[in-house]
């Protein structure tokens, strides 16, 4: 043989070697990995699905849309983002099992997500560095670690916004909640706003979460409300179970007193009114706070239009759920802040969380206000400290439709937050 031909025969060998080795090991962009430019992106988004408790369907069914899309448009900045789904089961092994997925896939974020689990998804997260961005909002831990990057108030504006809109009509309120870690932070909140006009506390009416009777809670309710010339209000925030709640509260009121109802975007939606009989629905005259602008809004055209082509007849993608909402802004602040990455270079978790600790604001379509997460941007409120959105919008259910309140603005409850007891 030749010294041209042993040459040869050498590269071919070690060629053959290498392709082997990448095979097995992988070369270049990992599967789960970053890369550069023309390299894909690894993204997780968890939610509840098939429990006893609140399920989130449209979450993950949202990111999986918005998957499609962005790849169908070449990705974000040539770069191929992969998503990956997890059923949350509303256990805490089950959020920390999707956490953990997230870490084993190399994923850059987890994004749109929702859990009441934070204690059990945040410690896997926090140990590889991988950021937590726009989540529901119903854990404590979303507003406390340095990982998180919430979107939204979360409950505590939600609860906040109650209080500042019962406040105004009511003489008396009583909240029904779940009988939870998560729920024991509401009355809180919902005081605060109460307490910012000059109210009472609400009386406090707690529930199992998979409960199926709620006939106790709706006659104390009732009670708590009624027996005077002055108007009561109910207000019930337990997600999916709000309807079986308030089904009861209609068969207490058998003297047809008729209290003002309540409740927050998330334990009732417009499929829910519709489903209930519209006009005809016993949510008519329902007041609602939402973190958002009301679903009608021409704001959220760009996502009904991406769920229209890409999410493939999937009915859990509802357009005027918060859920989808939420995902749906926690990815356009994903597609933002991987744009700022230079052509070729690559990305990680810990890079994507030190981005968003030092970027300028990131911009939301109007859906939300400019959103930031440096230190500068965090509110003094007392257990979440993350919290850089505050804003709440007022709703009713009017003519079977959720309206925006007439005569109500959005409004910023920072302020009534930070002067509220540590609620977590």
């Amino acid at each position: 043989m030749t010294h041209r031909r042993r040459t040869a025969h050498l590269s071919r060998t070690l060629l053959a070697t290498t392709m082997g080795a990448c095979l097995v090991a992988g070369c270049g962009v990992l599967p789960g990995g970053s890369g550069g430019s023309g390299g894909t992106i690894t993204v997780v988004t968890f939610a509840p699905e098939d429990s006893k408790a609140t399920n989130m369907p449209g979450m993950p069914g949202m990111a999986k849309a918005y998957e499609r899309w962005v790849n169908s448009k070449g990705g974000i900045n040539g770069r191929k983002l992969r998503v990956l789904t997890c059923n949350e089961k509303n256990t805490a092994t089950g959020a920390a099992d999707c956490a953990r997925m997230a870490v084993r896939e190399k994923a850059v974020a987890v994004v749109g997500s929702y859990s009441q689990h934070g204690r059990a998804f945040m410690a896997p997260l926090e140990a590889e560095g991988i950021p937590f961005i726009g989540g529901y909002g119903v854990s404590s831990e979303e507003f406390q670690s340095t990982l998180s990057y919430p979107v939204n108030g979360g409950q505590p504006v939600l609860l906040a916004g109650a209080g500042h809109q019962l406040g105004r009509a009511c003489a008396k309120v009583a909240l029904v909640r779940p009988d939870t870690l998560a729920g024991d932070s509401l009355p809180v909140l919902l005081n605060a706003g109460l307490r910012a006009n000059r109210m009472g506390d609400a009386s406090d009416i707690r529930a199992a979460e998979d409960s199926a009777d709620f006939a106790p809670q709706a006659r104390a309710a009732l009670a708590d409300t009624t027996g005077s010339k002055e108007r009561g209000c109910v207000a019930a925030v337990l997600g999916e179970r709000t309807e079986t709640f308030f089904d009861a509260f209609r068969r207490a009121d058998d003297k047809n007193k008729k209290p003002q109802i309540s409740s927050v975007l998330g334990s009732v939606s417009q499929a829910l009114v519709d489903r209930t009989g519209g006009r005809e629905s016993p949510f008519e005259g329902a007041y609602l706070t939402s973190w958002y602008p009301v679903s009608t809004d021409p704001l959220w055209a760009p996502m009904r239009k991406v769920i229209t082509d890409f999410a493939f007849g999937d009915d859990s993608v509802d357009p005027d759920d918060s859920g989808t909402q939420t995902t749906w802004i926690a990815y356009t602040v994903l597609n933002e802040v991987v744009k700022r990455f230079k052509d070729g270079e690559d990305i990680t978790a810990r890079k994507v969380a030190r981005t968003l600790n030092q970027s300028e604001a990131v911009q939301t379509g109007g859906l939300t206000p400019d959103l930031s997460w440096r230190y500068q941007d965090m509110r003094a409120v007392a257990g979440f400290p993350r919290m850089v959105n505050g804003q709440v919008t007022f709703q009713i259910v009017q003519s079977g439709r959720l309206v925006a309140q007439p005569g109500e603005q959005s409004v910023d409850m920072t302020a009534t937050l930070e002067q509220a007891p540590r609620a977590a």
